[in-house]
């Protein structure tokens, strides 16, 4: 098992602050989760939470796959 040192372990977020970070409503947050084609989330008991590190691996993607586009 691989522990990271204390300090260094990544971020939990609430649903409320992953979509402050995304700059989306909550709403599209859920909406992803229900379609399995937002970030990763988990729970711990009945709260919905977000590693940063999966919220930014997730916009990169995103980046990757984009379109590119002609200013």
């Amino acid at each position: 098992m691989h522990l990271q040192p204390a300090g260094h372990e990544p971020e939990l977020l609430t649903i409320a602050e992953a979509a402050q970070l995304l700059r989306t409503p909550v709403a599209t947050l859920r909406y992803w989760r229900h379609r399995n084609t937002g970030p990763r989330s988990f729970r711990v008991g009945r709260r919905v939470l977000y590693r940063r590190d999966d919220l930014r691996a997730w916009i990169d993607a995103q980046r990757e796959d984009a379109v590119p586009t002609e200013a």
